[in-house]
């Protein structure tokens, strides 16, 4: 199967119409693609041709000298001109040896006609020609698709797919997977492999885009292979000559195919580790009450993941009416890929629109926490599945622990974590940065924190309700400006005078002094408790 989008010249030399035409230099370029023809009777030849052209000629535009020829054939070799075809005559009786020369030189191939021809019956039957050719292997594209298509629902579906690029190429075929061991179709020799390999990994494109380079004396065409933004493998192709449409259009095909079986195989994967992971559920909800289960769950995992620190994490998935069991099962494989690449082992199940996971950390030079916030800003980021992208995700995170049986008290913890939404600025909430929050959610229970609130604030929340004051505003700017009148009425933007009428306010509903280190505390923790309780409960 030819698998060109255009002709090469030596296509177009053997068809009628240039039976007559001569190959007098150049003989090494024959393989050069010609996408069009052009008449081309100037030497202002940059803005008249785009690359790939037939061009045909008399001469008439620059036979006038040596130097005219030599710079027109120059030109049409740096705009990536096919060929050159001359027709002999009234401006060329023959081509000069200095052409030859460069066009040797170039291994651009100059065609001469010892007649004269009809331009016009050129231009037509190739460029009928071209396109027929054009739609032909477009028509041939698609069938390979399909086979593609067909072939990954068989077993071993990869690496019939790749068979299959080859023999519709005609090309080396490379195919990288970043978990796993590579194929070559043909097989190469392992240091021809391993040379390839090294140079696949210092060049790849990390922001999943193809790229060509050179690679020694070939072309080397590398598709990224994966889905949901994450990249999973890489495919390429080797050419001794520069890639056309063909090329990336079938790299393209076998790319999507694979990662549709890929696709296929993390999805039963998921399911399987779905099912054998409900005891997780238990486990966080302490409800596993001996040891051996978990023993003879994980196996010779056990000692390792239970010596292992790890975190609880609770990801809030949008709720949507189509949240489908197969949307939650791409996103815990989406999970599951981008824990393991920032170092973590993750235990995952899920219960609703939550995933709950055990992060184990494997440990590495960057701090677990700094990793967990690249998984994080990773799911929040990637061009993942259009029904959750619209919505932010709500992320909880627990203390550190290490033992199995710990594992609720993290659970417990990235519960309360995701209580502070929305009063929490930052999207993911860590237990450990709470601070004096983990004692306002542990208070949150029952009526003791609106208890506290309203024996300190109470008075306050009265005067303002009624009467439309800004006590609560100003008690507050003036503890965060360290009790200073001048700066707090500077932050408010009043005079002192209402500020000091203010104050003695607040003096009197509250009965006693501001400036007390105790009543400062009690009160800046009063604050953030009405702060936290009035935004949960808005």
């Amino acid at each position: 199967m030819h698998t060109a989008l255009a002709l090469d010249v030596s296509e177009i030399l053997s068809r009628p119409i240039f039976k007559n035409a001569k190959l007098v230099a150049g003989h090494k370029g024959l393989k050069r693609r010609v996408r069009w023809v052009h008449v081309l009777e100037t030497t202002e030849v940059e803005t008249l041709i785009h690359g790939e052209e037939m061009i045909l000629t008399t001469g008439i535009g620059f036979s006038t000298d040596m130097e005219s020829c030599l710079t027109y054939l120059r030109e049409l070799i740096e705009s990536n001109a096919s060929c050159l075809c001359i027709e002999m005559g009234k401006y060329f009786r023959e081509v000069p040896q200095e052409m030859m020369d460069i066009a040797n030189e170039y291994d651009f191939p100059i065609i001469i006609f010892p007649e004269v021809v009809r331009f016009v019956d050129i231009t037509q039957d190739l460029h009928s020609s071209l396109i027929h050719h054009h739609f032909q292997r477009l028509h041939d594209l698609e069938k390979i698709s399909r086979e593609f298509h067909r072939l990954t629902l068989t077993s071993q579906g990869t690496q019939h797919v790749l068979r299959l690029l080859y023999q519709s190429s005609h090309m080396q075929v490379v195919y990288y997977p970043l978990q796993g061991p590579a194929a070559f179709v043909p097989a190469m020799n392992p240091s021809e492999q391993e040379a390839l390999l090294a140079f696949i990994q210092k060049h790849r494109d990390l922001s999943g885009q193809t790229g060509e380079w050179k690679y020694k004396d070939q072309n080397l065409l590398l598709q990224p292979v994966g889905a949901m933004g994450q990249t999973w493998a890489y495919i390429g192709i080797l050419s001794d000559h520069p890639f056309d449409e063909f090329g990336y259009l079938i790299l393209d095909s076998a790319s999507i195919s694979i990662a549709q079986e890929l696709m296929r195989k993390r999805y039963l994967e998921e399911r399987k580790a779905h099912a054998e992971n409900l005891w997780v559920n238990d486990l966080l909800n302490n409800q596993m009450k001996h040891e051996d289960q978990l023993r003879a769950l994980l196996g010779g995992d056990y000692h390792k993941l239970n010596q292992t620190p790890y975190y609880v994490c609770i990801i809030a998935l949008p709720q949507t009416e189509d949240m489908m069991e197969s949307i939650q099962f791409h996103f815990s494989a989406l999970l599951r890929s981008v824990f393991k690449q920032h170092f973590f082992e993750p235990l995952i199940t899920i219960k609703n629109n939550r995933m709950n996971v055990i992060a184990h950390d494997l440990g590495t030079k960057v701090p677990p926490k700094q990793r967990l916030s690249h998984v994080f800003h990773t799911l929040q980021t990637i061009n993942g599945d259009q029904k959750l992208q619209h919505q932010p995700l709500r992320i909880g995170v627990g203390g550190l622990y290490t033992q199995f049986h710990n594992a609720h008290l993290s659970y417990q913890e990235a519960s309360q974590a995701l209580l502070m939404y929305p009063y929490w600025e930052e999207e993911i909430v860590f237990y450990d940065d709470l601070g004096v929050y983990q004692l306002l959610l542990t208070l949150r229970e029952g009526n003791a924190l609106e208890g506290f609130i309203q024996k300190h604030l109470g008075p306050l929340i009265k005067e303002d309700q009624s009467k439309g004051s800004a006590l609560l505003d100003t008690l507050k700017a003036y503890l965060a400006q360290n009790c200073s009148k001048q700066a707090t009425a500077q932050k408010l933007s009043i005079v002192r005078q209402s500020l000091y009428y203010r104050l003695e306010k607040i003096n009197d509903l509250l009965g006693y002094d501001l400036t007390s280190p105790e009543r400062r505390i009690t009160l800046e923790v009063a604050l953030l408790a009405y702060r936290f309780y009035h935004t949960e409960k808005g």
